[in-house]
């Protein structure tokens, strides 16, 4: 029985998303505390659902031009994993939210705890480590995240990153055109 790698590529991304989960999920915490979401989208519907609103906000939106060229990229991807955090607080009061108290940056809910964003970090170069790993080309968006979070796809999550990966002949994150001036 013969394997042809046309038809089993689907597969092989979605495994490889499977394993950058569990990278994600065991990556090491600040104090401990797992805030993180973590899902994989691979139904094309769904990504075409966040394409057509990246779009939309990439011609509506100047300083968002970019959304357009990212929805493309995006649209030429296998899967998307995307990992979100929750934006709590660890009560160590060390300032680097720009606060000087855990309490204070409380009454200002849209601030994110740095130990929140660095536990996401840590959570993404996990993930993408086990994309190279396994040669699945992969790009880090921001934008993909921030409308995949406008659409629910990653729960109560106030901060979030997308990973879209690609498994073809040459990587559609390569070659991008600046949207800069």
């Amino acid at each position: 029985m013969a394997i042809n790698e046309k038809q089993s590529r689907q597969e092989q991304v979605l495994d490889v998303a499977k394993s950058m989960m569990t990278a994600a999920r065991t990556a090491p915490k600040g104090k401990g505390v797992d805030n993180l979401e973590i899902v994989t989208i691979v139904d094309r519907a769904e990504i075409d659902s966040i394409v057509e609103l990246m779009s939309d906000i990439g011609e509506k939106e100047e300083a968002r031009k970019f959304f357009i060229r990212d929805a493309g990229n995006l649209q030429a991807s296998d899967a998307v994993v995307i990992i979100g955090t929750r934006i709590g607080v660890f009560g160590l009061n060390c300032g680097y939210c720009g606060y000087a108290t855990c309490a204070e940056k409380l009454t200002n809910e849209p601030v994110p705890c740095a130990f929140n964003m660095n536990d996401l970090g840590i959570a993404i170069g996990s993930a993408v480590s086990i994309a190279a790993d396994n040669r699945v080309d992969s790009r880090v968006m921001w934008s993909v995240a921030s409308v995949a979070m406008k659409l629910g796809f990653v729960g109560d999550c106030q901060a979030a990153f997308a990973i879209v990966l690609s498994c073809s002949g040459k990587s559609p994150f390569f070659d991008r055109v600046s949207t800069r001036k």
